[in-house]
């Protein structure tokens, strides 16, 4: 067989625009959006502390560069619009409203964290404000986006759901499948993916052979377009176009957003695929400092505000952290709440009101709580970090 020839391999590092089309906010929404991508930015690197302390369990994906994708996007939905994430979701609940201390508190593992102590860093989720979640699965949230979608259009509601996934799940079949039917039944919904070149620890370039991602929807039915990731000003005017186009037209749109991470893809990569050099040249267009700048020339803070909004996202982080800390975490007896089984493989709660316990059963509330409860009650006990 003849050699396959080599894909077509992007530039490292994309040409920044030399000035964005679009304009800045007003002066209380610019400053709110410097504050928005500050404050993730310290979260994430306070997460990233207390990992390395054993204070957070499971996996830990941090969002550091993707700032301006986050908060750009969801600046340009509306309230009752809807927001699902991938397990790099602690930024998009932030972004959506959700306290700073409630999402340290869900690392943490604790009651008071957003989903009850029980999701952790992938499972972020805020039905209140509409964020539908963070998913562990590469491109499970694609499918569910079209749900919520299908959901909308049934109750004839105006709202869109943006959905947010990363490079690397466009090679999922759910991506096609998703948009195949999201264009099919013309459902509101917005599929960003969030091309922060590197599917894990895969190079764009060597997971898909087509690179240029806003147009891997077009055979499907669905129109892509391009936004700066790096920029949270042509984030939000692409997006809010976007938005836009779906809420008229009743048909989906793809929008791609060209970012990078400056972390690992979790805190477990060693990141030998790819060069300190490539990651400083990334850098050199961080989008906070860059947006920062930016209204100092046009004069809606100084450098003093800059200052300030800088030391008040340290601080709200460090109450945060004080938060969580002092959250205690569920107690043994609550393992099987919110725990949905058939038939009596596990003695807990009940899916259906058909399935019965076994006969001379107790009760599900009851059932098999005491002898595990002593069991994990006596583990606890005997951790003295507990």
């Amino acid at each position: 067989m003849p050699d396959s020839p080599e894909p077509e391999i992007a530039p490292a590092v994309p040409a920044a625009r030399e000035a964005t089309s679009a304009a800045p906010p007003d002066p209380e929404t610019a400053r709110e959006w410097l504050q928005t991508m500050t404050l993730i930015r310290r979260f994430e690197e306070r997460a990233g502390e207390m990992y390395a302390r054993a204070k957070v369990g499971g996996f830990l994906h941090l969002a550091i560069g993707e700032e301006a994708t986050i908060v750009g996007s969801a600046r340009a939905l509306r309230t009752n619009d809807y927001l699902i994430s991938t397990y790099r979701s602690h930024g998009n609940a932030l972004v959506r409203g959700t306290p700073p201390e409630n999402v340290m508190a869900e690392l943490f593992g604790r009651v008071d964290g957003c989903s009850g102590g029980r999701g952790g860093s992938m499972h972020m989720f805020d039905l209140e404000r509409r964020f539908m979640g963070g998913y562990g699965i590469v491109g499970g949230n694609l499918p569910i986006a079209a749900g919520i979608a299908l959901a909308s259009d049934y109750l004839g509601e105006e709202d869109v759901t943006l959905c947010m996934f990363g490079d690397g799940a466009s090679n999922q079949g759910t991506f096609g499948e998703t948009l195949n039917l999201a264009a099919l039944w013309r459902l509101p919904v917005v599929f960003m993916v969030t091309n922060n070149q590197f599917g894990m620890g895969t190079a764009l370039q060597r997971h898909s052979a087509v690179t240029d991602l806003q147009r891997k929807g077009e055979s499907l039915g669905v129109p892509g377009v391009r936004c700066d990731g790096m920029d949270v000003l042509d984030t939000h005017a692409v997006v809010a176009d976007a938005l836009a186009r779906v809420r008229e037209e009743r048909r989906p749109v793809l929008v791609e957003a060209v970012t990078y991470r400056f972390r690992g893809h979790s805190m477990a990569d060693p990141e030998e695929y790819r060069s300190k050099e490539e990651v400083a040249q990334w850098r050199e267009r961080d989008p906070i400092p860059a947006f920062g700048a930016l209204l100092e020339r046009e004069g809606i803070i100084n450098a003093q505000q800059r200052a300030a909004i800088d030391d008040r996202a340290r601080a709200q982080v460090d109450a945060a952290v004080a938060f969580a800390e002092a959250s205690p975490f569920p107690p043994p007896e609550s393992l099987y709440d919110d725990v949905y089984v058939l038939g009596d493989q596990v003695q807990g709660w009940y899916s259906v009101r058909t399935s019965e316990p076994p006969d001379g059963a107790p009760p599900p509330e009851q059932a098999g709580t005491d002898e595990i409860s002593r069991q994990i009650t006596t583990a606890l006990q005997a951790d003295g970090d507990v």
